[in-house]
């Protein structure tokens, strides 16, 4: 009896094997197949890293597409160097100066390449975001570029001069109240109404393609480099320094350099997921986003580190760039130099063979919120950034030759 049965279960037995055999065939197909549309990238250590180009919202294909796209419409912005700071540094620093760039931030050559993607149906429509930043602007002086409207949802607390760099491109201007929720709201009521298309500040593959052609600049214009510093917040700025630089030089160093008082990506980094605050407390106001879905994959996998700054840091790069670069950079913008002169980047064995290093100078200050005095830093820089103190400076510069 046991044998018979044993004889009826025979065939089931087989066909469960083969079933299972072929099933971890397609699974070893798959993952060969998924290997072989990977690049394979250096990290600091010499450790390989397998990064799957599916995997992330832009390549370097997209984004050397971006810059064919919007070439005719951005700025090449300068690099500047400065024995000064160099002395002062003890390394050889490169600042890609975005505060150059149209609209005073690096966020138009993403507006730029995303409302320059559109097909002539959809652009008809026009675009709407929501934000109170350089993003805003940017998408104004896009669309203005190309002749369609750009509806802006901006909260009621926002700085006068923001909302004045939108009118002033021809923004059309929507008003909500300062949540999240409630600017999230307004816009999608007006996605309803117009049909516009939404363009993401930085969650948007158009965005991190648009970014990414600052590195292709830079790497042109100062090949040399061995390290990048770029500024976080949402990611998109990085997400495309990234994933151009690395695909240029695997073995290039991507930093990140974030205000310890909205510290989220780095803590991301640290937990290998997206972490959000319930506040955020920094001078650096364009750095108080957090990251997106299609931003922190690539800042998962890409960035080497994040170097986190306090607020007095920031505003001492923030000097230092007026005074030896002759440059005003917001507090958003001098992060990177800030991460530079930092304690836990210059005490880092991780970095000491980092000597060639780019700075994303990302945005410009604009002269009338140095002028207000409810701006935070306005009294610690004299009120007037031309009146800003020389004694800070001064230490640093004791026995360096100032040559700018």
């Amino acid at each position: 009896m046991d044998n018979k049965f044993a004889f009826r279960l025979y065939p089931v037995y087989v066909w469960v094997r083969v079933t299972l055999l072929f099933r971890r065939e397609k699974e070893e197909e798959e993952k060969s197949k998924n290997l072989s549309q990977s690049y394979t990238f250096v990290g600091i250590r010499g450790l390989k890293m397998e990064v799957n180009k599916e995997k992330y919202a832009a390549d370097l294909s997209s984004i050397e597409a971006a810059r064919a796209r919007i070439s005719s419409f951005i700025h090449k912005t300068p690099v500047m160097t400065s024995e000064s700071l160099d002395a002062i540094s003890g390394r050889k620093l490169f600042f890609k100066c975005e505060c150059f760039q149209k609209g005073g931030a690096f966020k138009f050559r993403g507006a730029c390449n995303a409302i320059f993607s559109l097909d002539d149906q959809q652009a008809a429509k026009g675009v709407v975001t929501h934000s109170s930043g350089n993003h805003a602007a940017a998408l104004a002086l896009a669309a203005k570029l190309r002749g369609i409207p750009a509806y802006v949802v901006i909260p009621e607390n926002a700085p006068q001069c923001k909302v004045q760099n939108v009118v002033r491109y021809g923004g059309q201007v929507i008003w909500s109240e300062s949540t999240m929720q409630s600017r999230e709201e307004t816009a999608t009521k007006v996605l309803q109404e117009t049909g516009a298309a939404l363009i993401h500040p930085f969650n948007d593959g158009r965005i991190i393609s648009g970014q990414g052609t600052i590195s292709l600049e830079l790497l042109e214009q100062s090949p040399q480099i061995d390290t990048i510093i770029v500024p976080i917040s949402g990611g998109g700025l990085i997400s495309g320094v990234a994933l151009a630089a690395k695909s240029i030089n695997p073995a290039i160093r991507i930093l990140a350099a974030e205000p310890k008082g909205a510290n989220d990506a780095a803590q991301s980094k640290a937990v290998g997921r997206i972490v959000t605050l319930t506040e955020t407390n920094t001078v650096a106001d364009g750095l108080r986003a957090f990251l997106g879905e299609l931003t922190w994959p690539v800042v998962r996998d890409l960035v080497d580190d994040i170097i986190t700054v306090d607020d007095t840091e920031i505003i001492d790069a923030m000097r230092l760039c007026y005074e030896i670069l002759k440059v005003a950079v917001e507090p958003s913008g001098a992060i990177g130099l800030a991460a530079v002169f930092s304690d836990s980047f210059r005490n880092n064995p991780a970095w000491k063979d980092c000597n060639q290093i780019g700075i994303i100078l990302s945005g410009v200050k604009k002269q009338e919120e140095i002028n207000n005095p409810n701006t935070r830093y306005s009294s610690s820089m004299g009120g007037r950034i031309d009146k800003i103190s020389h004694t800070e400076i001064s230490k640093y510069l004791t026995g360096c030759k100032n040559k700018g």
